[in-house]
């Protein structure tokens, strides 16, 4: 039987990492990027044009193209790196059923308006078999990926065997694959880490030290278990790297975007002004709204992304609200 055919739907950072980490185990790579220039500057210069240019690529080994379809009729299975506010435009020219085809959601995000997790969208819009469906989540970045720093991966899948088998391709001397049955809460986590993200860097730009910032994660990781458990009761650890260390990196990491896009709207700058100076997505900007909005079914208590969520979108200054936080964190 063959080897099943492997794609990488993106062209950012976390796309550039991961098509680096599936060439250490796969023969090539089916790889959609949006811009066709970009294509062919890669094909050229044997690197990504915008994102971590020192991996160079043996081009050889990639499938590249810019019509999704195309690409994703040549593989079995798809691993989404694309931005969650983008991925339904990304989709909208595709008519080809995808429910024979594994989905590896990398996205980190949860798709505006329709308020769902990447695997739940697949599910429900593609009739994607839970089983047939793997959360690709950190802690790790993107740029200490491409560098090649230890990093662990998790791996989560309702299907063990699959879980081990996409483990597999990630495997190598500076990745570990950590497998997981938690789909929901890994993914949900990956969604919720972003928001407590903004809400450090708002709080650093505000002078808030390093003894609030420990107050402060340590109420944001008891946050993202009410969360998790309320819409999906299992039994997990939250102090596992899948939930806990996902948070930490990207709360106190020089590359977390989410935390220097909250650094940049605690310092005075406009939503709009920040995303425009960063030239990269914050996943948890998206994120604030849909969990706020998901979470007026559920009535967890969520001061923190209460907070962020008024500051976001209702123009409440950061540092008055930030002392209302204050009051409710122990």
């Amino acid at each position: 039987m063959n080897e099943p055919k492997i794609a990488v739907l993106g062209g950012g950072s976390w796309a550039t990492a991961l098509v680096k980490v599936l060439l250490e185990n796969v023969p090539d790579i089916g790889w959609y990027m949006r811009n066709p220039k970009h294509i062919k500057y890669l094909q050229e210069h044997h690197h990504n044009p915008q994102y971590l240019s020192s991996i160079e690529f043996d081009t050889n080994r990639l499938r590249m193209g810019h019509q999704i379809g195309d690409v994703i009729k040549e593989s079995d299975i798809l691993l989404l790196a694309i931005p969650s506010v983008f991925i339904e435009e990304a989709l909208n020219p595709l008519k080809k059923d995808l429910s024979s085809k594994i989905i590896i959601s990398a996205v980190k995000g949860i798709i505006p308006q329709k308020n769902l997790i990447i695997g739940e969208f697949f599910h429900r819009i593609y009739q994607v078999p839970l089983e047939s469906i793997v959360v690709l989540s950190g802690p790790s970045h993107a740029e200490e990926v491409a560098l090649e720093r230890l990093s662990y991966l998790t791996i989560a899948s309702q299907n063990n065997d699959l879980a081990e088998k996409i483990g597999s391709y990630f495997n190598c001397h500076y990745i570990r694959p950590v497998i997981s049955d938690d789909i929901y809460g890994t993914e949900y986590a990956a969604v919720l880490k972003n928001i407590m993200a903004i809400a450090a860097g708002i709080c650093h730009s505000l002078g808030y030290g390093d003894n609030f910032q420990a107050v402060l994660i340590s109420n944001a990781i008891q946050e993202i278990k009410r969360f998790v458990d309320a819409v999906h009761p299992i039994d997990r650890d939250i102090k596992s790297s899948a939930y806990l260390g996902d948070l930490l990196v990207t709360a106190y990491s020089q590359f977390s975007r989410n935390r220097t896009f909250g650094t940049m709207v605690g310092k005075g700058y406009s939503v709009k002004t920040a995303q425009l100076e960063m030239n990269m997505i914050a996943e948890g900007y998206y994120a604030t709204r849909c969990i706020y909005e998901t979470n007026q079914q559920h009535h967890v208590h969520m001061p923190i992304t209460d907070a962020v969520y008024r500051i976001l979108y209702e123009s409440i200054s950061p540092m008055i609200e930030m002392q209302l936080l204050t009051q409710h964190l122990r």
